[in-house]
C-alpha cells in the first residue's frame, strides 16, 4: 500500500462508542432483556383487556359520509360486521396530499385490512377532504382500503381531529391544547354495532398511535432504534427524490 492509498473502510465495522461483547456475554444480557419484554407483553395483554372493558357510548348523531357507493351512514360503514375501526387520516379540504406520517401508517394497514375484515372488523379511513380529492391521492399511493369523506358532517370535529378558525379544537388527546391548532390531527376511533345501535368504544391520538404504526415496532428492534432527531418520514413515492 502506497502513502497515497488509504485502508478501505469495513462497512460492517462497529461505529461510534457502543459497547461490544462476546456472544456469551451478549446472551446473558439478552435473556435478562427477554424477561423484561415478557413483562411488557403481559402488561400489553392486560391493557388490551382494559380497553375492551371500557363502557360503550351510544352515538346519537346521524353522520353521513360521501363514499364511492354513495352517501352512507356510520352504521352502513360496518358493512354487515359488528366492529368498525376508523383511521382519522389527515387529508383536509385544502391539502393535495395526506401528511407523510399518516401516509406511513396507512401503508402499514393497506395489507392488513383484508384480515380485519375477515375477522368481523370493518376498516375505513375517514378524511374531511372531498371524495374526488381522496380518490386522487389513494390512487397515487396504491391503497386498497376503503376511504370516505366526512366533508359535510361534524364527524371529524366531534372526534377531535379537525380544527378550523370557525370551529377551533379545544382538546386533543384528552387534554387542553397548549398551542392553537388549525387543520387536521392524527387519530383512530373504534365503534361497535349492536341491535342497530352504534357505540363509540375507543379513541387514540398522538403517540397512542405508535403501536399501530407499522414501521416503529421494526425500528424499535433495529440497532439504532428510531434514530430520528428530525422528522424523517416521506410519502413512499418520495424517497430518493431531490429535496425541494
Amino acid at each position: 500500500m502506497t502513502q497515497e492509498q488509504s485502508p478501505r473502510e469495513d462497512p460492517h465495522a462497529p461505529t461510534g462508542a457502543h459497547r461490544t461483547a462476546t456472544r456469551e456475554q451478549w446472551r446473558v444480557e439478552r435473556i435478562a432483556l427477554l424477561r423484561r419484554e415478557k413483562e411488557l407483553t403481559r402488561m400489553s395483554d392486560e391493557l388490551a383487556r382494559e380497553r375492551q372493558e371500557l363502557p360503550w357510548v351510544p352515538v346519537e348523531q346521524e353522520y353521513v359520509f360521501d363514499t364511492l357507493d354513495g352517501p352512507q351512514t356510520l352504521a352502513e360503514l360496518f358493512g354487515g360486521r359488528s366492529q368498525l375501526i376508523v383511521d382519522h387520516l389527515m387529508l383536509g379540504p385544502r391539502m393535495t396530499a395526506a401528511c407523510p406520517s399518516c401516509s406511513s401508517i396507512a401503508d402499514g394497514v393497506n395489507g392488513v385490512h383484508v384480515h380485519l375484515e375477515n375477522h368481523d372488523v370493518a376498516f375505513v379511513a375517514v378524511s374531511r377532504a372531498p371524495l374526488e380529492q381522496i380518490e386522487r391521492y389513494r390512487k397515487r399511493m396504491g391503497w386498497s382500503f376503503r376511504w370516505v369523506s366526512s366533508h359535510d358532517s361534524d364527524f371529524n370535529f366531534d372526534y377531535d381531529v379537525s380544527s378550523t378558525a370557525e370551529r377551533p379544537l379545544e382538546e386533543y388527546n384528552f387534554a387542553p391544547l397548549v398551542d392553537e391548532e388549525d387543520g387536521e390531527l392524527p387519530g383512530m376511533s373504534a365503534f361497535a354495532l349492536e341491535n342497530g345501535q352504534v357505540f363509540h368504544t375507543y379513541s387514540a391520538y398522538s403517540r397512542g398511535l405508535d403501536a399501530i404504526w407499522g414501521v416503529y415496532p421494526w425500528l424499535d428492534r433495529a440497532p439504532k432504534g428510531r434514530n430520528e432527531p428530525i422528522h424523517w418520514h416521506r410519502r413512499h413515492d418520495e424517497y430518493g427524490a431531490a429535496d425541494a
